[in-house]
């Protein structure tokens, strides 16, 4: 007997059974159903959409038995590995099966975001590929200590994840000396007066509050393996910083305001300091030099900090600071931003709208409902076409009629979401109407 996606490929079902099928609702095996949906959204225009959404939404457990099936179809596992249909709880099933290509581990490689990276480098399979291994150490966002992994399993040496743990061990002592040490050595031309910017409470225009100390503290205890694993990663915004604050935030200024490496003949003051404090005239103009860090903007500050110290600024520093924290391209960083004491819901509708966020940051948003009984921030996540797909269509449900139909009309997001949102929107207006 001819089996269901057989006769679906000869296009011999009536357009009644089709629907059926794209709704995911014909009775063969869920494996056949995967099969035959993929086959919809892939090949049939007037039945892929509704084929797509039913996709997004498959049961979890079937979906996963189909991704670590090496038997499975190759069209069912390209599918499922695309990264406009990716679902994380699939991927580590997808970077194990020996079905899945190497050229695929490529394409995944080359976009891939930082959770995805963090699942590719645990995978065995994944990183067992030359191909794999280069197309990462091209990746943006991928860390130092990272690189200096693949480049070891490049030559032979060890495997990452083992490596992994060695690269953390060496980072812990350069850490200890922190305070003082470790954030003078960029700064050697500077003043002594001038290094408390390095910190995230020199920085911050706000005053510290109790609130703040104990957020950090709780934060830095919940995440210390993840900071930790960060190391001394430096300040990398999403999308590029001139793009977040705009040409005309870095204006063109003397070079008098800031210290050059090629003058150390005037760092070696505050040994003359020592000797005779006030003894000469000519060291009275030196008081002059704490004006500097007052011409120092926000972006500078962070860009002197290390990972702790942008995450006690993202958790006790001002608007603006938070502002563009949330565009950390270090997660630890990014996600410490909404847990910050004196974040507003007004803040949170941006975040929900913004392109260039991490996308663990749309996915932390909704966990937290203090933001969900915000409808600005549940109707910006929606049309936001940097959401996850599965996030957007469960919150899909909560969004009134004009948002619907505007979400419908919305081209940048996916096809995806425009249909539900249509669909949607007539289904309310025929209930509306009944009544």
């Amino acid at each position: 007997m001819a089996r269901m996606i057989d006769q679906i490929r000869a296009s011999k079902l009536p357009s009644n059974m089709m629907q059926f099928a794209a709704r995911g609702a014909l009775q063969v095996p869920a494996a056949e159903n995967i099969e035959i949906l993929v086959h919809l959204a892939i090949h049939n225009k007037v039945f892929g959409g509704l084929a797509k959404m039913t996709l997004a939404g498959w049961d979890e457990k079937a979906s996963l038995a189909a991704a670590s099936d090496p038997q499975t179809p190759r069209e069912v596992l390209d599918y499922f590995i695309a990264p406009d249909n990716l679902r994380p709880k699939l991927l580590p099933a997808l970077l194990e099966n020996p079905s899945v290509p190497e050229s695929q581990l490529v394409k995944l490689a080359t976009s891939a975001v930082r959770d995805t990276i963090d699942v590719i480098l645990k995978s065995k399979r994944a990183t067992s590929f030359a191909s794999v291994i280069d197309t990462l150490k091209s990746n943006p966002y991928i860390r130092k200590e990272e690189l200096a992994e693949l480049h070891r399993r490049a030559n032979g040496d060890g495997s990452v994840a083992a490596a992994g743990s060695a690269t953390v061990v060496e980072e812990n002592p350069p850490e200890a000396p922190d305070p003082s040490v470790a954030t003078a050595a960029p700064n050697t031309a500077i003043a002594p007066q001038t290094a408390p910017p390095v910190t995230a409470e020199a920085t911050s225009t706000e005053p510290a509050s109790a609130e703040g100390d104990e957020a950090v503290s709780a934060y830095m205890t919940e995440h210390a393996a993840d900071i930790t694993a960060e190391g001394e990663k430096p300040f990398q915004a999403i999308g590029g910083i001139v793009e977040l604050l705009g040409q005309d935030y870095f204006p063109v200024v003397d070079t008098a305001e800031i210290p050059s490496p090629n003058t150390p003949a005037e760092t070696p003051a505050p040994a003359a300091a020592h000797a005779a404090p006030a003894a000469t005239p000519a060291a009275k103009p030196a008081p002059a030099k704490p004006a500097d860090p007052k011409r120092v903007n926000t972006m500078q500050k962070i860009n002197a900090l290390d990972v702790k110290g942008r995450i006690q600024l993202a958790l006790k520093g001002n608007k603006e600071e938070r502002s563009i924290l949330i565009r950390d391209g270090t997660k630890v960083v990014a996600l410490a931003v909404l847990e910050a004491p004196k974040l507003s819901d007004g803040e949170v509708e941006k975040f929900a709208s913004q392109k260039n966020v991490l996308e663990a940051v749309l996915r932390q948003i909704p966990l937290k409902r203090r933001f969900m009984k915000n409808y600005i921030v549940v109707r910006n996540l929606c049309a936001n076409p940097r959401t996850p797909l599965d996030l957007g269509l469960g919150l899909m449900k909560n969004l009134l009629i004009a948002d619907l139909k505007n979400i419908s009309a919305n081209k940048e997001v996916s096809e995806t979401i425009r249909k539900l949102a249509l669909k949607m929107y007539k289904q309310k207006i025929e209930d509306a109407n009944k009544k």
